[in-house]
């Protein structure tokens, strides 16, 4: 019985991510599909449209949106739909919140020197965290509210969408040679991700 329910695990921990990461594509091809195919029917008629056209459209958009935001006022063009959105009471969270994922994941605002080992005061526990904010920052609330000698980092939690975020001492973090989106990785799977060579040999 224990050979039966090791093998079923197994075959849980072989399935379960595949399952799930063909399930997220697919809703993501199908909510594409179903917004921009009645937009190209209607351009072009049901008898020259083909599956996979919508897909390929987002794909060149999202090509020719990301080369336009080079210029300044095209940038703020881009943003402006965003900066409406972050007034909203009922969007402001959400849609800030999703942001500022896709800034964490893609290491956007972050310096070379942003993912660190926090030893925590009066532990041998370390954790792995990325500097969100230091002293010194213009406009900036929660950099105003820091010592010189303190940094805000934030703590991802494994397995799980979410985290902690402590002001620390300077002294209590020491630099990791990882990118943000490795980071996070590594964190959120518990250890078991496959991004381990990037951390600095001590």
């Amino acid at each position: 019985m224990k050979r039966v329910i090791h093998y079923l695990l197994k075959g849980l921990t072989i399935l379960l991510p595949l399952v799930m990461t063909i399930a997220l594509v697919h809703w993501f091809l199908v909510t594409i599909e179903t917004w921009l195919r009645p937009i190209w029917e209607s351009i072009l008629g049901t008898q020259y449209y083909f599956p996979g056209l919508a897909f390929l459209s987002f794909v060149v958009i999202a090509l020719i949106v990301g080369y336009s935001a080079r210029w300044r006022f095209i940038n703020k063009m881009w943003q402006l739909p965003g900066s409406i959105m972050e007034k909203m009471p009922l969007l402001r969270s959400l849609y800030g919140t999703i942001n500022d994922v896709f800034d964490l994941m893609s290491g956007k605002s972050f310096s070379d020197e942003s993912v660190v080992l926090v030893t925590l005061p009066g532990a041998d526990v370390k954790l792995i965290g990325i500097v969100t904010k230091r002293s010194g920052e213009k406009n900036d609330r929660l950099s105003a509210m820091l010592d010189d000698d303190h940094i805000a980092v934030f703590l991802p939690m494994s397995y799980n969408v979410g985290g902690y975020m402590l002001i620390v001492p300077r002294t209590s973090v020491e630099t990791l040679d990882m990118s943000p989106a490795d980071a996070m990785q590594l964190t959120i799977s518990g250890g078991l991700g496959k991004n381990r060579n990037n951390v600095e040999d001590d």
